[in-house]
């Protein structure tokens, strides 16, 4: 019993992954970067003025993986 609990608790690493399960994951820190990097720099060039709150506090937020850059899309810029 010891070794089959033993063997479920058992982190993966990177290479026992599967193929697809590689690109699932490449791929979503593909779409994660872009998406901060777009945010990073829309709020550099917007003018703070054109921007829902303060900026400092969306640069923070832009590092919340998905959340971050998908909520100062959505709500932080003023159109």
């Amino acid at each position: 019993m010891k070794n089959a609990l033993t063997r479920a608790t058992k982190k993966k690493s990177f290479k026992d992954l599967s193929t697809g399960q590689k690109l699932r994951v490449g791929l979503t820190a593909a779409v994660q970067i872009a998406l901060q990097t777009a945010a990073l720099r829309d709020l550099k060039k917007r003018p703070a003025a054109m921007v829902n709150g303060p900026k400092p506090a969306w640069f923070a937020a832009s590092f919340l993986n998905f959340v971050g850059p998908a909520a100062y899309f959505l709500f932080g810029r003023k159109r």
